[in-house]
């Protein structure tokens, strides 16, 4: 069973947590909008990790 390739779901996943890493430590660096960015990052790393592990396991692409 290979790796399956990235699609558009996955670049956007990896764009939104780039942007929110940029707005919470360039353009609103205050630590309550850093914790809530890492918040949303970590719920996105998750949801990623399971829209990616069905893909692998069950050769679904939705």
């Amino acid at each position: 069973m290979e790796t399956p390739t990235f699609d558009r779901l996955d670049g956007l996943s990896l764009g939104a947590t780039i942007l929110l890493l940029v707005f919470a430590y360039v353009v609103y660096p205050d630590p309550l909008v850093k914790f809530t960015a890492w918040l949303i990052i970590l719920t996105i790393y998750m949801t990623w990790f399971c829209y990616f592990g069905v893909k692998w396991l069950y050769d679904v692409y939705l």
